[in-house]
């Protein structure tokens, strides 16, 4: 069975060049993107070759999966759109991706800036296990991207939403435990439905306010550099 890629959007109210900032520097990258913990820029001989860098993802206390990537950034001056591309892979043995591609697009509207991704990678675990990682690969970006986006709109730091969503977990998770110690089978089941379908707070990061499908073929069709970059 074919490896279903992933795409998430959302629509930005901020500024382009903010957004650039915030997506393209690594030390505010990783403030925000749930999918790595830290992420670094290696020296560059040529100012116009493609950007080398390392990151890692934090498993457990003290337990880093580290990898390496290369990314690229073009400016279409036509509509005022910007992409980026790249490639990133892991050797280490726990890494759940061995290799993998991918871009962000920036396109300005008169709503504010349509900020999309689009990325396949090879897995590293094997195809089973993927089935398991690859929604919550897709669920991690989507929220990312809202957390980013009430970073960018509400001036919410990624550190508080991140506080918030625990919180707002936690509080899910505990009316459901005491409904079903304390109530029938069917108001248990009520509760917990309500629980997990009611909508988190304005100022709470949620992967469902994403859009997780393309809308169109030019949304999914990955930047012609892309091709050509070099792989990490």
């Amino acid at each position: 069975m074919a490896r279903r890629k992933l795409y998430v959007e959302t629509v930005i109210r901020a500024d382009l060049d903010e957004l650039w900032t915030r997506t393209q520097e690594p030390h505010l990258h990783q403030r925000w993107d749930l999918r790595f913990s830290r992420i670094e820029h290696l020296p560059k001989t040529d100012p116009d070759a493609a950007q080398h860098f390392r990151y890692a993802v934090r498993v457990l206390p003290g337990l880093e999966v580290g990898g390496t990537g290369v990314s690229v950034g073009e400016r279409t001056t036509r509509d005022g759109s910007r992409t980026s591309a790249l490639r990133f892979g892991s050797t280490h043995p726990l890494s759940p991706i061995r290799s993998g591609a991918g871009y962000w697009r920036y396109v300005p509207t008169g709503d504010g800036v349509r900020f999309l991704t689009g990325y396949d990678y090879r897995p590293g675990w094997g195809a089973l296990p993927d089935r398991l990682v690859r929604p919550l690969m897709g669920w991690g970006t989507a929220w990312s991207f809202d957390r980013l986006r009430l970073w960018l709109e509400r001036g919410v730091p990624p550190e508080v939403s991140l506080r918030r969503a625990l919180l707002d977990a936690g509080t899910r998770a505990a009316f459901c435990a005491l409904a079903w110690w304390a109530a029938p089978v069917a108001l248990a089941a009520a509760v917990t439905a309500g629980a997990l379908l009611a909508p988190p707070l304005p100022s709470t990061p949620a992967a469902r306010r994403c859009r997780r499908t393309p809308p169109d073929r030019r949304s999914s069709t990955a930047p012609s550099t892309l091709q050509t970059l070099e792989h990490p």
